[in-house]
């Protein structure tokens, strides 16, 4: 959050159908300005149904109920390259997440989250459910599902281990040419990662790493490396905090039995969406 960030939460006294005014009351914000908070999911009803977010300026409120606004400039501001679409296979696609997009909104908005950003985009239009996360700042292959049930269907793989996520990974120094196995726990929970030499660019001193993970742990990757020795380039967090490059992690490979029709899949990026030491400056 930032400074300027705040919440706000009214009472609906009567029953009435203009959030935008109310809102614009409240807070002194112009209409157009309450319009484009709804429009990126910073405002929200709570109402017999419970608290989600309100989108339509038209929605008839009732008495009893409460509209709240999280309003945080940075997050409204905030804008991310687009999401590439890599196979539709209707209950369920897959999707290239740009480095920055969110794999889930918050409460100041949700504009900038892969899931919105698909709702909006895909033709014909469904709903989109996230089913698994990428880190903010990484990039790759994640799902999303167009029903409740599909949804529930790929987490339970997920669980189950069936669905197999592969991730190509730029790090400092010479990686070893023998296959790295981390164990090191994460808050106190297992967490396995294998990491294995793809190729060293003696020039730049960075290796091109494959790394498989049997349990998906925040920051697993960015966490593992980083013990071992060899920080993610551009990891700001657990790296060097002045190296001015982009997170170089990647999630490159999808593959498991298809939820519904059980043939097996396999999703792969394109070699212009993968890191290549090439790219990086010297």
């Amino acid at each position: 959050m930032s400074s300027e960030s705040n919440e706000y939460h009214v009472d609906v006294l009567n029953d009435e159908n203009n959030a935008v005014e109310l809102l614009a009351s409240a807070t002194g914000f112009s209409k157009q300005k309450i319009k484009q908070c709804m429009q990126k999911g910073a405002v929200w009803l709570t109402d017999k149904k419970g608290t989600h977010r309100l989108r339509r300026k038209s929605k008839k409120l009732n008495a009893g109920t409460t509209l709240h606004l999280y309003y945080d400039p940075l997050v409204l501001d905030n804008t991310v390259d687009d999401a590439i679409l890599i196979s539709d296979e209707g209950d369920y696609s897959v999707w290239y997440k740009p480095r920055g997009m969110l794999s889930q909104g918050s409460k100041w908005g949700d504009h900038c989250a892969i899931n919105r950003w698909v709702e909006q985009h895909l033709e014909p239009q469904r709903p989109a459910f996230i089913v698994h996360r990428l880190d903010r700042f990484a990039s790759g292959l994640i799902l999303i599902a167009h029903k409740k049930k599909t949804a529930t269907l790929l987490a339970n793989l997920f669980q189950q281990k069936k669905i197999i996520k592969q991730y190509k990974v730029i790090v400092s120094g010479e990686f070893p040419s023998d296959t790295m196995t981390m164990t090191n726990e994460i808050d106190n929970t297992p967490a396995v990662s294998h990491a294995s030499l793809i190729h060293y660019d003696k020039s730049k001193n960075k290796s091109l790493v494959k790394v498989d993970i049997e349990t998906g742990r925040k920051h697993q990757i960015r966490l593992h490396l980083s013990g071992a020795g060899y920080p993610v380039v551009g990891d700001r967090l657990y790296g060097n905090k002045d190296d001015g490059i982009d997170l170089q992690l990647t999630a490159f490979k999808l593959t498991f039995s298809g939820p519904i029709d059980g043939v097996e899949k396999t999703y792969q990026l394109d070699k212009n969406l993968q890191p290549d030491i090439k790219n990086l400056p010297d």
